[in-house]
């Protein structure tokens, strides 16, 4: 049996789609469709239901993919105890990042973690918070940068930094002149927020509570980039994080106000799963991030 068809397996349960699978395990879909099939005979049971323009795990290959995951991540403890014996801060690392952080500390930190551990290749996952979670417990990824509260049994939390909301209308706005704003005044405004199952939303609307009663239209965005856009063109306000509305992201068609204080905030994390081995790494992530030196992200004593 090849671990390499067990780990097209694997990709094939985590990404519901043969093209997916393959483009993610860098092969062709005639390549991954083979060996899966080479896999079921070898094993002399399907895997795999195959229908017209549909494809999913037999419920024998949800169990089989469950042991295959279970083999794979001992096969990488394998490598990693001969790569890594020396030297713990080179090699592969896997790190999950929630999309509305990954695309503003993702940078900074890259660049920091970088002079602490040069020979650490980072290989990034950005995923929403619930299939981090998943990815975590399964080994998918070695740890992952979310927002807390996060209660997952068996993984380990260690806060990274806290980082404020900031009020964000269009120019020409009536607020644009304002110093700060207090929450209760984003009610009756026609507030755009991110769309259902997405952590900031909810924190969003825990800042701002009177936004689910706002006599406007809440509408939604799919992710940041889309409603700073939105907010520009003039279709309402928002809440968005601080990270997202500084550097390049910085736009004279749109202005940032800070909340009276005390202000709304979010606190990151880095999690992952107890008794990892590599407890160095999660320390260089935890430095790389105080080292950035960035009043954005106003770090957290553990």
């Amino acid at each position: 049996m090849k671990l390499s068809s067990l780990r097209y397996l694997v990709s094939f349960a985590d990404e519901g789609s043969i093209s997916r699978a393959a483009e993610r395990c860098h092969v062709s879909q005639p390549t991954l469709s083979i060996a899966l099939q080479n896999l079921e005979a070898e094993l002399g049971v399907p895997l795999v239901e195959r229908h017209k323009g549909h494809v999913s795990l037999t419920g024998l290959g949800h169990q089989v993919v469950a042991q295959a995951r279970k083999a794979l991540d001992e096969t990488r403890r394998v490598e990693l105890v001969a790569q890594l014996g020396l030297n713990p801060l080179k090699g592969e690392f896997r790190l999950g990042v929630i999309h509305t952080i990954g695309p503003y500390l993702l940078p900074g930190l890259i660049t920091s973690l970088r002079r602490i551990a040069p020979e650490l290749h980072l290989y990034i996952e950005e995923s929403m918070t619930a299939l981090l979670a998943d990815y975590l417990k399964y080994g998918t990824i070695d740890a992952a940068i979310i927002t807390l509260p996060f209660d997952v049994p068996g993984i380990a939390v260690r806060p990274l930094y806290d980082e404020s909301f900031l009020v964000v209308v269009p120019s020409g706005h009536p607020w644009e002149s304002r110093a700060s704003i207090q929450s209760s005044e984003v009610r009756g405004e026609n507030v755009l927020v991110l769309k259902a199952g997405n952590c900031f939303r909810e924190q969003v609307l825990d800042a701002c509570p009177d936004i689910s009663h706002a006599e406007g239209a809440m509408r939604q965005g799919h992710s940041i980039e889309a409603i700073r856009c939105m907010v520009a063109s003039g279709f309402g306000v928002s809440v968005l994080p601080e990270s997202a509305l500084s550097g390049p992201y910085c736009s004279a068609m749109v202005r940032a106000i800070p909340f009276e204080k005390p202000e709304p905030s979010r606190r990151v994390a880095l999690a992952w799963r107890r008794g990892f081995t590599r407890a160095e790494v999660i320390e260089a992530l935890v430095d790389a991030v105080k080292r950035m030196n960035d009043p954005i992200y106003r770090p957290v004593e553990a």
